[in-house]
């Protein structure tokens, strides 16, 4: 009788390892698209190969934006003008100050003085947004309208 007991309890388990296996085997084919271990290993090595080429990919992306990140500092990012008469025999605004600095408000303000028998150009520079020169209120405005845009 034990032998018989025996016999059942041995069937019953071998066939729910039986259907533990059957399962698993669906699993596995759903997890797996149903490619072999020698597909899965060739996928796994391109899956490889793309994550090193964005890895590489995202340093020359990094490079290039250092080097934007360096251009910028240095382009103009505050500008001013400002048109005026300066003299009053002369016709319209042909003079003016134009104000240019960059992000550490580092440039120039350039002046241009029209008149009917001459026109004169100055030029001064700016470190942090101040001229070590004497402005005139046209350069001064120049510089406020640039900094404030």
């Amino acid at each position: 009788m034990n032998d018989k007991i025996l016999i059942y309890v041995v069937s019953v388990v071998s066939i729910a390892e039986l259907i533990w296996i059957i399962f698993f085997e669906i699993r596995m084919r759903r997890v797996f698209g149903g490619k072999s271990a020698k597909d899965l290993e060739g996928l796994m090595k391109e899956i490889s190969a793309e994550i090193q080429n964005m890895h590489e990919s995202r340093e020359e992306i990094e490079k290039y934006l250092a080097g934007v990140e360096r251009r910028l500092l240095r382009s103009a990012q505050y500008v001013g003008l400002v048109r005026f008469n300066p003299f009053h025999d002369a016709g319209s605004d042909q003079s003016f100050a134009l104000a240019l600095m960059d992000e550490k408000k580092n440039g120039f303000v350039i002046s241009s003085l029209y008149g009917r028998e001459t026109s004169r150009l100055y030029g001064k520079p700016l470190i942090g947004g101040v001229s070590t020169y004497q402005l005139s209120k046209e350069e001064t405005q120049a510089i406020e309208l640039a900094l404030k845009r």
